[in-house]
C-alpha cells in the first residue's frame, strides 16, 4: 500500500517545523502538545522525511533511554543486539497501537522505498486469531536523534533498488521527543491483514525470498 496523500502544503510544513523545534527544546519528559488539523501520521512522516530523526513505536510512555536489545529476525541486520527504529513515520505507529502485552500474535510487516519513486510502501499483517479480537491500544511514537543509526542495506529486484526503512543503533539512544497516538490515528487500521501463523511459516520456509508469503485468494 502506498503512503496516503496528499503531501502537506507549505504552511503545514512550516507549522510542523515549529512544532518539532518546540518539542526538541522541551525534551522528552513531556508529550508533544499536538493540536494541528493535519493528521498525526502526516506530522510523523514529515519528521522522518525532513531528516535528523528516526522513530520508534511502543506502548511504554516512560522510556528515558533506549538500550540495545537482542532481536529475533531472519535477516542478519535485524538479528542483532541493537536499538531498532524506522526512517519512516507511519511504520512505527503500527507497533505503537498493537497491544502485544495482552494479545499473543505474530507479526509480518514492511516499509520500503523504491529508489527514484516518491513515497513509501507498506504491508501490515498480524495473526488472524489476534486480529479477530481487535488488539488495539493507545501508544507512543518516540522521535530519536538519527546520528548513531545505520540504515539497512538496499536490495535489488531486477533493476529496481529497494530501500528498507529499518535502522539500527548499536549504542544506547536518548529520545528527543514523544507523541501519543491512538488506533484511530493510524490510517491503515482497517487494512491490517490477518494470517495463519503456521501457514505463513511454511510458505516462508518454502520460499524465503517470497515476502509477504500470501496467496491471491488471501
Amino acid at each position: 500500500m502506498p503512503r496516503p496523500g496528499p503531501a502537506p502544503d507549505a504552511a503545514t510544513r512550516a507549522e510542523f517545523d515549529r512544532l518539532l523545534d518546540e518539542a526538541v527544546l522541551a525534551g522528552p519528559a513531556e508529550f508533544i502538545d499536538y493540536r494541528m488539523a493535519a493528521p498525526k501520521w502526516q506530522f510523523l512522516c514529515y519528521a522522518a522525511d525532513r531528516g535528523g530523526f528516526v522513530l520508534h513505536g511502543t506502548g511504554n510512555p516512560d522510556i528515558a533511554m533506549f538500550e540495545p536489545r537482542q532481536s529475533n529476525d531472519v535477516d542478519d541486520f535485524g538479528n542483532r543486539c541493537a536499538v531498532y527504529a524506522a526512517s519512516d513515520g507511519l511504520w512505527p505507529m503500527y507497533f505503537a497501537i498493537l497491544d502485544r502485552d495482552r494479545y499473543d500474535m505474530g507479526l509480518t510487516n514492511a516499509c520500503i522505498q523504491l529508489v527514484g519513486v516518491e513515497g513509501s510502501y507498506y504491508f501490515f499483517s498480524i495473526s488472524r486469531s489476534a486480529l479477530d479480537r481487535q488488539p488495539w491500544r493507545d501508544g507512543i511514537v518516540y522521535l530519536l536523534p538519527a546520528d548513531s543509526f545505520e540504515t539497512q542495506k538496499s536490495i535489488m529486484d531486477g533493476h529496481q533498488e529497494i530501500r528498507i526503512a529499518q535502522v539500527a543503533s548499536l549504542t544506547p539512544v536518548r529520545p528527543a521527543a514523544k507523541l501519543r497516538v491512538a488506533p484511530g490515528d493510524f490510517p491503515f487500521l482497517q487494512a491490517i491483514r490477518g494470517h495463519d501463523n503456521q501457514v505463513l511459516l511454511a510458505r516462508a520456509a518454502a520460499d524465503p525470498a517470497g515476502f509477504p508469503w500470501i496467496e491471491p485468494s488471501d
